[in-house]
């Protein structure tokens, strides 16, 4: 008999090896584990939904839940991570889908789905994100007097940041996909997460959090050398609703695929943080 069931703190485990099994990333049992146990304090009733064939686990989908302020008023964000299901229990995996947004009280976010999942998605309620992107491509440009200074050391980081954005970057320090970078020009900051990408083989960054987008559009030049230099990334990727400022330069692309299902939020509202992009590297 097929059940369904939350994944729990005690399940984590069993779910990670069953993902190491049968998702096509070389990844150790370990590797998985870390991405379902957010590092973020967990605030969710659960870690997602498992598909059960007695005690063996033959699906899950993986979920990332975060207690955000927008706009002023508390709002619960869940994210939509990996789903996988054996192929002999596909029938069994809408399920999982199912029971997710069943959770009343939620704001959802699917910030990856696959062309499948995204016509899925649509039947479901799910709009797209509208995320315009631009790539900017990384140069060497020269370090001029007075154009800032850009850091990813971990102390620099964390000094230069207060109240909430503070919080942000202790939440997400432990995350593997994320990258911590602090702007600073004169008394201004700026915090910036990246995460590496692959595109057509070359390797990129995508921008999944800008704190001071005025500040971050000053600093373009300087922003793209560093990650050029200590990030071997030869161009950057951002989302309109991450930062509407378009750098010199920057390419536009086909809007991403991210989706989001919200009775009352608006696309402007929500970023990239507290979900899988963070945890997966």
């Amino acid at each position: 008999m097929i059940r369904l069931s939350p994944i729990g703190d005690a399940d984590t485990d069993r779910v990670a090896a069953f993902l190491c099994e049968q998702m096509d990333r070389p990844w150790p049992r370990d590797r998985w584990l870390s991405t379902i146990e957010s590092p973020w304090p967990s605030v969710g009733p659960n870690r997602g939904f498992q598909l059960l064939d007695g005690e063996r686990v033959v699906g899950a989908y993986v979920a990332y839940y975060s207690e955000r302020e927008i706009d002023g008023a508390p709002a619960r964000v869940c994210n939509l991570g990996t789903w996988c299901v054996h192929p002999d229990y596909r029938s069994h995996g809408i399920q999982l889908v199912r029971a997710l947004l069943a959770q009343e009280g939620y704001h959802f976010t699917d910030l990856s789905p696959s062309s499948t999942v995204i016509r899925l998605n649509s039947r479901l309620g799910f709009e797209p994100l509208d995320a315009d992107r631009v790539a900017v491509p990384n140069l060497p440009w020269p370090p001029l007097p007075g154009r800032g200074t850009v850091s990813a050391d971990p102390a620099t980081v964390e000094q230069g940041l207060s109240g909430a954005e503070l919080k942000l970057y202790r939440d997400h320090a432990g995350a593997a996909g994320a990258r911590h970078l602090l702007l600073s020009q004169g008394t201004e900051r700026c915090y910036v997460v990246v995460r590496r990408d692959t595109r057509r083989g070359m390797p990129v960054c995508t921008v999944l959090y800008v704190g001071n987008p005025d500040l971050f559009g000053r600093m373009s030049g300087t922003f793209a050398r560093h990650l050029l230099l200590r990030h071997g990334a030869v161009a950057h990727l951002i989302d309109d609703p991450i930062c509407p400022h378009r750098p010199w330069l920057s390419l536009r692309r086909p809007g991403s695929r991210r989706m989001y299902r919200s009775a009352h939020l608006e696309p402007s509202q929500l970023d990239y943080l507290y979900s899988e992009l963070t945890c997966l590297p």
